[in-house]
């Protein structure tokens, strides 16, 4: 785009018709207006070598997992291709709270700093795993890192959901899904896919439910090792297998999983999940992650986003405007932009929201499209005035020349 296009661009986003006037004559034959292009993204692993976050350590070895000094400096693929960058404009989830039921979050990690509550056993996180996907969804920028989360101003609430070493338990995940309601969490992450369920599991995600809490879960293990299951692996993982569970699986920077991947009984989403850079327990560096806890994180972020932004919404409704505005695929992918500002014409009506409209907030010194519209349509017709006027002036005084 030429630099005279930019500026028409800029003077008629601001209003400035006179200027545009001026502009567009001045521009006349310059040639098309081409779309600004986005960079393509690249797997974060081919642009840094960075330690990878386990989701569990040795409980025989003394010592966490060690903190990395390695800063992606570029934007990851996975917040290139979710458009993360443009969502500030209609909110960043100052207000909502979300839970994290994993295997603690670190009150130190400087990208959540001053945001972090939780039960007193999970506000350490010596795995790592529980803040990295605590970072997915919240992470704040950081002045020479390319890496953000979701929902930079949301808060955290730490539970755990594993033991000290990150192997999880029913019973740890019900308590800290039940802990995440009662501190307050709209949204709740599951980073656990467990084979069996219990009645306190059960119990647990109906007590969210009841209390207008959205749960979000893996719908399959992070590992992509089938064989601990046997020869025939089980379909369903809970709690993403409970009723009224957002079940994520993961995908890669082509929207593909894993040739060995479980395969779900049944999924909801799918969101970046394969070679995904994260913040960790330590450090000021990033980590790489991967697995459907990892796309679960986004999942979680982009609820949050949900619930800041339109308020009015039921766990179940915003459950329902993520799916409807995702992009078509075998397994629908997450369209974190589409759920703020759009409602997919598939989307079914949703019992108590009586109007899809989205509520859109001002932003300071931007029009609208329909502003736009108009201004430019306002605009063409200043300049079909301004020339037609000319014209007939010309002609006058050609006639008055020749009288």
């Amino acid at each position: 785009m030429t630099g005279n296009h930019r500026g028409l661009r800029y003077n008629v986003q601001r209003g400035s018709c006179a200027a545009a006037v001026v502009l567009l004559a001045a521009t006349a034959g310059a040639g098309p207006v081409h779309a600004d292009t986005q960079p393509t993204p690249v797997p974060s692993g081919a642009v840094l070598r960075l330690p990878v976050v386990p989701d569990r350590v040795d409980a025989a070895s003394p010592g966490c997992t060690k903190g990395s000094h390695t800063v992606m400096k570029a934007v990851p693929w996975a917040q290139q291709q979710l458009g993360l960058g443009r969502l500030a404009q209609f909110t960043e989830g100052s207000g909502v709270t979300v839970g994290v039921v994993d295997t603690g979050v670190s009150a130190s990690a400087s990208a959540l700093h001053g945001r972090v509550a939780g039960t007193h056993d999970a506000l350490q996180d010596c795995v790592g795993h529980g803040t990295f996907v605590a970072g997915i969804v919240a992470a704040a920028p950081r002045a020479g890192s390319g890496f953000s989360g979701v929902a930079p101003a949301a808060k955290v609430f730490a539970a755990r959901g594993t033991d000290a070493a990150g192997t999880a338990r029913a019973d740890l995940v019900a308590q800290g899904i039940r802990a995440a309601v009662n501190g307050g969490a709209e949204v709740v992450e599951v980073s656990a896919a467990l084979a069996r369920t219990t009645p306190a599991l059960t119990s647990a995600v109906h007590y969210a439910q009841q209390h207008d809490v959205l749960v979000v879960a893996p719908a399959v293990p992070d590992t992509q090792d089938t064989s601990a299951y046997g020869t025939a692996p089980p379909e369903r993982f809970w709690p993403a297998a409970e009723s009224g569970v957002l079940a994520v699986v993961d995908v890669d920077i082509d929207g593909h999983r894993p040739d060995t991947a479980f395969v779900p009984a049944r999924v909801d989403l799918a969101a970046p999940g394969q070679g995904v850079t994260g913040v960790g327990p330590s450090g000021a560096g990033h980590y790489l992650a991967s697995g459907a806890s990892v796309a679960a994180g986004f999942v979680t972020g982009a609820a949050a986003l949900v619930r800041a932004y339109q308020p009015e919404l039921t766990a179940q409704q915003v459950a329902a405007r993520l799916k409807a505005t995702s992009y078509p695929a075998d397994v629908p992918r997450l369209d974190v932009s589409g759920a703020l500002t759009r409602v997919s014409a598939t989307e079914q009506p949703v019992r108590g929201l009586q109007k899809p409209a989205i509520r859109l907030r001002p932003v300071a010194d931007h029009s609208a499209a329909q502003g736009r519209a108009l201004t430019l349509a306002g605009c063409g017709l200043l300049v079909a005035l301004v020339l037609g006027a000319a014209g007939w002036l010309t002609r006058n005084s050609r006639r008055g020349g020749a009288q």
